[in-house]
């Protein structure tokens, strides 16, 4: 059993690491706009100190498979609560990290792929995480083996998957189409700088068409920013005629809905068109069309200078014949996600297996602050497991997710979740703890501060993720 002084170490640790990340994550509610003067310099780095390893006397193998926002976080503070005794290996194929958060700007040439790469070498001479460049291909859950593509066997006590999602072919499209004709850029990289020279090479006053898969997706908001993001682009170096017609199969705007909506009506009206509760979506590829049918059941068809197709997408591995489906860990929504026990995030399906960030189904939003909450609550767990104690059973987790609407403005989403033992999930929080009627906050304004204050949040979540 863990001791009370390895108890109390780890506990101010997180108190601090808590407490340091809100600083720089969490909107200021009382703010409105440009309104109110701030301290923020742009420089998260006094928001992220490095701490010593707690001392735990625990022992064990811990293996993390992926390193976006879940996986890197997890083997972090794996090995910062954990302590020495804990060896932590994250397995993750790439070089760097290309972060999702902020590609939408790399669109309108405000930011560029290159410093959205974060690197795994902090992880390492920082907090002794091992980083091995291969991928997982096979779960032994009897044995406890991780296998992986270059032909090594990893053994592990607890096993942390972070896969993230994969992309389905839809609408008439497939793998290559996403790599070389119609990207869904809905994973930075290759696809976004593809997207982005599309952009530019559009003819003035042309028409750009994004459709938006049925939830859940990655980053509910996501897809109305990048909307606005290219609405503001056109309208300003291609023509005040150009049009943004968005295909959505959800009934309406899933989140921010009053910044999106003055965005779509006020901001952009004009050039913005949002379409909700359409279906049938069907692309072809070499005349640039799309067809559809509308909300009221009329079948419509649109030609497009450039197609944004964001495909429907499910856990990484999940489909037949994947890792993740071979492992029996894809036993949610029809095989599509992983279900877990939000109390420590272990399978609900395989002991000693967790499952984080987008690839688990766990009642939160699929976004890049989550996967971070989500690995530091796992990674808690699991050394609680380790030392023969519980998990915490009262949980706590907050989402913050700034969108920018135009090239120098910016709104904002945030919500406090806590565990419900009701239901076993984790539920939107209002003031006072009460989860009846709780809801999401947003920004009173779009505005430039909002924009300002984006960059010192992403900095910060970065820097808490990866160094």
């Amino acid at each position: 059993m863990e001791s009370n002084k390895h108890n109390m170490s780890r506990r101010h640790l997180l108190l601090l690491a808590g407490a340091a990340i809100a600083a720089g994550l969490m909107p200021k509610m009382g703010w409105s706009g440009d309104d109110n003067d701030s301290d923020d310099s742009g420089d998260s780095s006094t928001n992220n100190p490095v701490f010593n390893l707690a001392n735990t006397g625990l022992v064990g193998k811990i293996v993390v498979v992926g390193g976006g926002m879940a996986g890197a976080t997890a083997a972090k503070y794996l090995r910062l609560w954990g302590g020495s005794g804990l060896s932590v290996t994250l397995v993750e194929p790439v070089a760097a990290y290309t972060s999702s958060i902020m590609s939408n700007l790399v669109l309108n040439g405000s930011r560029n792929l290159n410093n959205l790469n974060f690197s795994y070498s902090t992880l390492t001479t920082n907090y002794g995480v091992t980083v091995k460049h291969a991928a997982l291909t096979s779960i032994d859950t009897v044995s406890k083996l991780a296998l992986l593509s270059d032909g090594s066997t990893l053994p592990y006590d607890r096993l942390v998957l972070a896969p993230g999602v994969e992309f389905e072919d839809a609408y008439g499209l497939n793998q290559s189409d996403y790599e070389t004709k119609m990207p869904h850029a809905w994973r930075a990289g290759a696809q976004t700088q593809l997207l982005r020279d599309q952009l530019v090479a559009m003819p003035s006053n042309g028409t750009f068409v994004l459709t938006i898969p049925k939830a859940p997706y990655r980053c509910p908001p996501g897809p109305y920013e990048r909307a606005c993001l290219v609405a503001d682009y056109l309208k300003t170096f291609k023509g005040a005629g150009s049009r943004v017609i968005v295909l959505d199969e959800n009934a309406s705007i899933l989140a921010g809905v009053e910044s999106f909506t003055r965005a779509l009506n006020v901001i952009h009206a004009g050039v913005l068109a949002y379409h909700p509760g359409v279906s049938g979506i069907a692309i072809d590829a070499s005349s640039k069309t799309v067809s559809y049918v509308d909300k009221n059941g009329a079948s419509q068809v649109l030609t497009a200078n450039v197609i944004n197709p964001i495909a429907p997408h499910r856990a990484a591995g999940s489909a037949a014949g994947g890792w993740l489906a071979a492992a029996g860990l894809a036993n949610g929504s029809g095989g599509r996600w992983a279900l877990v026990n939000v109390l420590s995030y272990e399978s609900t399906a395989r002991p000693g297996v967790h499952v984080i960030g987008d690839a688990s189904q766990c009642g939160m939003p699929k976004a890049g602050h989550v996967a971070n909450q989500e690995a530091k609550i796992c990674a808690d767990a699991i050394i609680r497991l380790l030392a023969g104690s519980q998990p915490e059973p009262q949980p706590v987790a907050n989402s913050a997710c700034y969108s920018p609407i135009t090239a120098s403005s910016a709104s904002w989403l945030t919500a406090v979740y806590q565990y419900d033992p009701a239901s076993s999930s984790m539920k939107i929080a209002a003031n006072g703890g009460s989860i009846v009627n709780a809801s999401a906050t947003e920004a009173a304004e779009i505005s430039s501060k909002n924009f300002e204050q984006m960059n010192v949040w992403f900095s910060t979540l970065m820097k808490d993720s990866f160094s």
